[in-house]
Parts: C-alpha cells; structure tokens; sequence
C-alpha cells in the first residue's frame, strides 16, 4: 500500500532522491527570501511597520535554505539544477502568484494594493507549506538526520501562516476585505493546479531514479490527480479562511538563528 511515509523513506533513503528533493527545496526557500527582502525594502510609507516582519520572513526563508543545503552536505552531497518543470515558487511567478519579478527589482515603492495581494498570496502559499511541513513532523519528527531541521522549519511555517491571518484582518477591518476575499480565491484555485503539475514533475524524476515500476507511478498519478479533484470542490477552502489566529504578532521579533546549521 502507497503511503506519504513510505514514499518520502525512500526518497530519505536514496542519496540522488534526496539530493533532488533538498535541492527543489533550497532553491524555493532562496527565491522566497529574496522576494520577501525586496518587498521589505519597497514597502510603500503609509505601511512601513510591516517592513521588520517582511524582513523576518525574508530571513526565515533564507534559513531554511541553508537548512536544506546543510542537510545534503551533511551526506557529501552536492545540489543540483532544478528541473524547471519542479521549481514550484518560479511556476507560481509566472502564472500570478506573487509579486512580479520585474517590479521587485526596480526602486519604485509598491502600493498599498501590492501589499494587500502579496499578504494574500502569502496566506495561499504557507497554508501548503505548513500542512507539507506538520506532515514531515508527523511521520519524521524524530528522525536522527531530519527530525531538528523540519521542527525548526516547520514552527517557521506555523508563524508566517498566523502572520498572513493577523495583517489581512487587520486590512480587512480597514475597509479591503473585497479585495483580499477575491485574491485570495483566485490565488488558492491557481495554486492548486500549479501543485498538482509541480507533484506530477516530481515524482516523475523521483519515480526515474527510484526505478518505480510502472504500476506504481500510475498509482500515484491517479492519487495526486484525485487530490486535485478533492481540492477544486471544495479543499481550496482551506487556504482562503481567515481566523485571529493563537499566535499574535507571530514575526513581531528577530529571527531565529539555527546555529545548528
């Protein structure tokens, strides 16, 4: 029987899997904490107190790259290119999910309206890495090689996830929750799509070099195909909800270091 668990142990126990997989993983953390550093700095001057959380997020990203390049050099492991067909955060770019790339490098301030739409984004996109993360804990919290490092990220996800609840409240209460309610449904209905080919992508190579037989590919094809039924009627609900969340000022402080690493 098919199980996330079993699917990730062998990925843990194979070096190129592996090699693979904190590599896709590095490259989207990097790109994540420069998106969020270029915001930080172009945050527009009516909401410059967001700046220090945007640049905390901006670092907590940054870290778990390094978490993740640790970990394969940890094993004598180098990275490797990442498939573009993988590169979860670029897709997400390119089909409108996120800032674009080319107004983060200018010098201009953003809008209030940038800000609004990036929060939102934000809420979408941590909901997914905080449920791939709590998933992580469940099955290899305890692992001797992974267990510290995805405890670490994955109380990173929890703050930047209560984070987007807290700010787009508050905007919502200022008088934008039209604006947020409509980006965040069309964010979560693009990003589930862009999951399930990205998922597709990736056990594509993973099936590859694991040497999967072909009835097992065909098995989770058709699983993360029905996960994408699951979350187009209904799941995508999910990452659009908004609630006050238990954990207030969440990335109020500095940034935790991960000495470890």
């Amino acid at each position: 029987m098919l199980t996330a668990k079993g699917l990730f142990q062998e990925i843990i126990d194979n070096d190129e899997a592996f090699r693979l997989f904190c590599s896709i993983a590095a490259s989207g953390e990097a790109q994540g904490g420069w998106e969020n550093g270029r915001i930080a700095a172009l945050v527009p001057p009516g909401m410059r107190e967001l700046a220090p959380k945007i640049t905390r997020h901006g670092a907590d990203e940054d870290k778990h790259g390094r978490i993740f390049h640790a970990l394969l050099r940890k094993r004598g492991l180098d990275p490797v290119p990442v498939p573009p067909e993988t590169d979860y955060t670029m897709l997400l770019e390119r089909n409108g999910i996120g800032l674009p790339h080319d107004k983060l490098r200018r010098e201009e301030p953003l809008s209030e309206r940038d800000i609004i739409v990036y929060l939102s984004h934000s809420r979408v996109t941590e909901q997914r890495a905080a449920d791939q993360m709590d998933m992580l804990v469940t099955y290899f919290g305890n692992h001797p090689e992974l267990g510290k490092a995805i405890h670490m990220i994955c109380d990173d996800e929890e703050n930047h996830l209560a984070y987007c609840h807290e700010e787009l409240l508050r905007l919502a209460y200022a008088g934008h929750g039209r604006l947020i309610h409509r980006t965040l449904r069309e964010s979560a209905l693009s990003e589930i799509k862009i999951y399930r080919d990205v998922s597709l992508a990736v056990m594509g190579h993973m099936g590859r070099i694991l040497k999967w037989p072909a009835v097992k590919s065909a098995a989770l094809v058709a699983g993360i195909h029905g996960m994408y039924a699951y979350e187009r009627v209904g799941g995508w609900h999910k990452m659009v909800n908004l609630a006050m969340p238990e954990r207030r000022d969440a990335l109020g402080g500095p940034p935790v270091p991960a000495p470890a690493f």
